[in-house]
């Protein structure tokens, strides 16, 4: 068994999986939207901040938090925002179980 091959054959069903193609799908769908774009990357860099101090042992920023609160609201409302959203966390549990799958069987836990 060749390890590179079997790699290959891992990302091409990753990209046939569904978790994938509704992503992909509503990435793309999202993109047409200028306002929900913006409003998605700026809910990331927060999540991205919120991990961050957490990662740190510092408490997060109530301001962020508020911020963070509000979009996610505003985001819910917009309905192509939503599922994008949604498919994202799809996709963002199937990569993490792939990746646990794959640590817990070379023993890196």
């Amino acid at each position: 068994m060749n390890v590179y091959d079997e790699a290959h054959n891992l990302a091409r069903a990753i990209k046939e999986s569904g978790e994938f193609l509704e992503f992909d799908k509503m990435r793309k769908e999202i993109e047409k939207d200028e306002e929900a774009s913006k409003m998605i990357g700026e809910l990331q860099a927060l999540q991205i901040e919120l991990q961050t101090a957490q990662m740190r042992g510092e408490q997060p920023d109530p301001n962020t938090m508020s911020r963070l609160q509000s979009l996610s609201a505003m985001l819910t409302t917009k309905p192509v925002a939503a599922r994008f959203v949604q498919a994202q966390g799809a996709f963002t549990v199937m990569m993490n179980d792939v990746f646990q799958i794959i640590g817990e069987a070379v023993g890196l836990q």
